[in-house]
């Protein structure tokens, strides 16, 4: 036996269906695909998510939200958190490098002072934003906000 002679067994290998090849062949005609329209021409391809005319889906949903391009997105950190982090760390001054060094934000991050909580320390604040709250809050234990 070599390798050029081997044969698979008998039945093992199924012909392929042949159709368009006349009407002799059981498979002529209309070639196994129906009666006439899109779906029995050559090139036919169907739309994603196309329902056979129904409205689909993604357009019978409602339509909610709105991502504005232009808002900034930035990380709140309220003065109960500050006063946390001075606590912990004994530092007077915070500003994006401290608390990047600390792990508490990103290097892309944006840093907002919200006035949620009790300030007890003077601070030296520097951050991209600030309310109006914190601001005063701060000022009145005879700190400062330093806007980048």
């Amino acid at each position: 036996m070599e390798l050029h002679s081997l044969k698979p067994a008998s039945g093992a290998v199924k012909g392929s269906k042949r159709i368009a090849r006349g009407q002799g062949s059981g498979r002529g005609g209309t070639s196994t695909r129906g009666h006439k329209g899109a779906k029995s021409r050559s090139g036919y391809k169907s739309k994603r998510a196309f329902e056979g005319g129904q409205m689909p889906l993604q357009m019978r949903l409602p339509k909610r939200g709105f991502n504005s391009p232009n808002r900034i997105e930035y990380v709140a950190m309220n003065l109960n958190q500050l006063q946390a982090i001075s606590e912990k760390y004994n530092i007077d001054t915070l500003d994006k490098a401290i608390l990047l060094n600390l792990g508490i934000v990103r290097k892309t991050d944006l840093i907002k002072v919200l006035g949620t909580g009790e300030l007890t320390t003077k601070l030296t604040i520097t951050a991209h934003g600030c309310s109006a709250t914190a601001k005063a809050a701060v000022e009145a234990l005879g700190g400062s906000v330093n806007l980048v």
